[in-house]
């Protein structure tokens, strides 16, 4: 059997049905088809969304009512730190806000969503082949690409002038043309579960236990996304409708040991854990749901090429950095954005080759970028409190003025042009990079010192909220009032001199630790083209 399409999607979660979606409603005369390979969609990582993906998910591809009533509305983000003078939660030292989020985003059951944006494509009209494999793609620059497939109707090839890769994890197209490598410069690993009986945040139980605890925020703990925080590693805690909780923990591979025990993967998890006081006291009455502890190894990953004549690529199949702070569906919303405006704009009679290449520089140049100025050592001062409190505040204030701040002031086209890529961001991309290279070269040197998270207890520090405008600028002069009085306090000794990263055990069985799924194999080790090194 043959069929023919103008555009195919390979994927049916929230990349490839948005990317559906946004076609048939630019050019509803588009034969669109998506192959999606699984009969339901099951729960899967990436439940956290922040502003942008917020917006996308709801200005964008309006679905602010089925958020409302199916997900629970997201109040931001929270920190807890500890040392060996800390034994309980409420000794435990904290970053996050002081009242509820002003800008909406929400905590996200990713299964119930996919589903339902895959649901509204096929109202649309698009063909659905599901479940159906996409065995081998076929492309002709130029001219009609094959895709062979195989479903309960038998072996089938489809053809369309255009293919949309939004596999995911699986980067279908990126292995097959050899373009995906991995981002050696950040080998990060993950390891995360669905929980039940996860401790409310906000329950009565621990504001009893903990009264003056309980009545310093005046906002919700439990929805935030909650991060435990240690040395060289992090760990989310977030919570879904009805009552599970996502929680997992991400760590450097040069900074952290994951316990080599023959336990199963979600008791070493726990053990891992709990070594935490926040932790062990959420998790107290807390078990991992069998068959949903999960594991994978070396998460940040890109490709070469972004597109070419006749594919482009969105969502995670374009590439991937690190969970923290949630930018997954961001780089979602700007990949998918972006490679449906390709698409129509070739349809439309553009030269396909100048699109193409502005496409591959802008997401090479943005992927780079965001790596650089965000993750790059990031671990490196993972888990003290006094540097991650003036980094966090740096981090999220850039976010909202240069980011947050242009879909709501320019509409959905701010999405067409990614984070970094515009010659306007130049000035925030070196001071981002250069404040995020300084806290990790002075957390470096504090564990030289040994005073390494000397202030990770009994210590809060609460933000009253930032706002996507210019008048986030005062607080932003204030953060960095914070990191140049901690450089002339500290941070004068790495200034001409970075400290060594010591010996710490490194991981010795990161790609598949006994008991654990197997990884997604992926390419020998790639330098990040353009990285600059370790200063």
């Amino acid at each position: 059997m043959q069929q023919d399409f103008d555009v195919l999607v390979i994927g049916g979660s929230l990349a490839g049905s948005a990317a559906a979606i946004l076609l048939h409603r630019q050019e509803p005369g588009l034969r669109i088809g998506i192959i999606e390979k699984s009969a339901h969609f099951p729960r899967r990582v990436g439940e956290a969304t922040v502003e942008i993906s917020g917006y996308f998910l709801s200005r964008v591809l309006g679905l602010t009512a089925f958020l409302n009533e199916t997900q629970l509305t997201k109040q931001g983000m929270r920190f807890w730190f500890q040392n060996p003078h800390v034994a309980a939660l409420d000794q435990c030292s904290e970053i996050g806000g002081r009242y509820l989020a002003r800008v909406p985003s929400w905590q996200v059951d990713r299964s119930t969503l996919d589903e339902e944006l895959l649901r509204r494509a096929v109202d649309a009209g698009i063909t659905l082949f599901r479940p159906a494999k996409a065995l081998r793609t076929r492309l002709h620059p130029g001219a009609l690409q094959e895709i062979d497939i195989e479903s309960d109707a038998g072996p089938t090839t489809l053809r369309a002038r255009w293919v949309i890769d939004a596999s995911g994890f699986t980067c279908l197209l990126a292995r097959q043309l050899g373009l995906l490598q991995r981002n050696s410069a950040h080998p990060t690993t993950a390891c995360w579960a669905r929980w039940r009986g996860v401790a409310d945040w906000d329950g009565l139980d621990l504001t009893h236990r903990f009264p003056e605890w309980g009545s310093v925020c005046h906002g919700i703990r439990n929805t935030a996304t909650n991060h435990v925080v240690g040395d060289g590693w992090w760990a989310w805690f977030i919570p879904l409708k009805g009552g599970d909780t996502s929680v997992g923990v991400v760590f450097d591979q040069r900074r952290v040991q994951w316990p080599d025990t023959p336990e199963p993967l979600g008791t070493r998890l726990r053990d891992f854990l709990c070594r935490h006081p926040a932790a062990r006291e959420i998790l107290r009455n807390a078990q991992p749901i069998d068959g949903d502890v999960k594991w994978r190894a070396n998460l940040a990953y890109f490709p070469s090429s972004h597109a070419g004549d006749g594919w482009v690529l969105a969502g995670d199949a374009a590439g991937f950095i690190d969970p923290f702070y949630s930018p997954g569906m961001d780089w979602l919303s700007y990949t998918t954005t972006r490679a449906v405006d390709l698409v129509v704009r070739a349809h439309r009679g553009e030269a396909v080759q100048p699109l193409v290449v502005a496409h591959n520089t802008d997401f090479t140049l943005s992927y780079r970028r965001w790596f650089e100025a965000i993750y790059q050592d990031k671990y490196d001062w993972m888990g003290d409190f006094d540097l991650m409190a003036i980094g966090f505040k740096l981090d999220l204030g850039l976010y909202y003025m240069g980011v947050v701040s242009q879909p709501l002031r320019d509409g959905p086209t701010a999405l067409l042009n990614p984070v970094f890529s515009l010659p306007p961001s130049n000035l925030p991309f070196h001071l981002m990079r250069t404040y995020n290279r300084r806290l990790a070269a002075m957390g470096r040197e504090r564990r030289q010192r040994g005073v390494f998270g000397k202030n990770n207890d009994r210590h809060r520090h609460f933000l009253n909220g930032y706002v996507p405008d210019n008048s986030t600028g005062k607080a932003m002069l204030g953060a960095v009032g914070d990191w140049l009085r901690l450089e002339l306090r500290e941070g004068w000794r790495s200034w001409f001199t970075s400290p060594a990263l010591p010996a710490l055990n490194p991981l010795s069985r990161t790609e598949n630790p006994p008991g654990s799924p197997a990884t997604v194999p992926v390419p020998p080790p790639q330098s990040l083209p353009g990285s600059v090194p370790r200063s």
